[in-house]
């Protein structure tokens, strides 16, 4: 579905990504991590457009997307949630979801995926009317989550959803994102920091250090850690 050749890109003039190549196929769940600094977040940045690949190829279902701007990504099925649990916080739950799905061509359409989203989070509609600005961290994340699949992506973008969470949110995210996957049939490429989560619900797994692809794997076969953390200290 998604495949990134030998791409290069930055910010202003400083390069962070070295030649990075990465393959999604359809339904799978891949996971990116690294140290800090290494470059995962502008990643998923350069393949939904918020960063110009300044060399290389982005292959979305067969087509080109390194020229796209995002909102020709996010109309042919991409859908970027960004980190740190955004929310419009004073808009209520629903008003969130249906800004949302602002793109969607009708009333209806919106109104049914809003109810699979509450019926996939059963939390949200209790808070529907609230003002998001007054949720929880986890709830919030939550309905980060929820206002993206209002589009129903073929392709997520999810950048360490776990951050700012408590233990137990951590664990309803991660279900959440793996009943996405198995509802939806959705192709998943996360962003995250707790290692060992994530190792439990990806397919595939590509560490990243310094700009580049340092290791590529199955979740399976990483699960001890040892990989990992050589390919972390280099």
């Amino acid at each position: 579905m998604l495949e990134l050749k030998n791409i290069e890109a930055g910010y202003n003039k400083k390069p962070v990504l070295n030649n990075v190549s990465m393959r999604l196929q359809k339904g799978e769940i891949v996971a990116l991590i690294g140290p800090n600094g290494a470059g995962k977040s502008t990643v998923i940045k350069t393949v939904i457009g918020i960063v110009k690949a300044r060399q290389g190829e982005i292959i979305y279902n067969g087509n080109s997307i390194k020229s796209n701007k995002p909102d020709k990504n996010i109309s042919q099925g991409i859908v970027y949630v960004p980190q740190g649990n955004t929310v419009f916080s004073d808009l209520s739950v629903l008003e969130n979801l249906y800004m949302g799905g602002y793109i969607l061509p009708d009333e209806d359409i919106l109104a049914a995926r809003i109810k699979e989203v509450f019926s996939l989070f059963p939390e949200l509609e209790e808070r529907k009317q609230m003002d998001a600005g007054n949720l929880s961290g986890g709830e919030k994340q939550m309905l980060a989550l929820g206002r993206a699949l209002v589009l129903q992506p073929e392709l997520l973008l999810l950048d360490e959803p776990s951050l700012g969470l408590s233990p137990k949110a951590i664990k309803k995210a991660f279900e959440a994102i793996i009943t996405v996957r198995e509802k939806f049939n959705t192709t998943i490429l996360i962003v995250e920091q707790k290692v060992r989560e994530v190792l439990e619900i990806a397919d595939r797994v590509y560490v990243l250090a310094m700009g580049k692809v340092v290791l590529e794997d199955s979740a399976a076969s990483l699960k001890d850690g040892s990989r990992i953390k050589k390919a972390f200290l280099g």
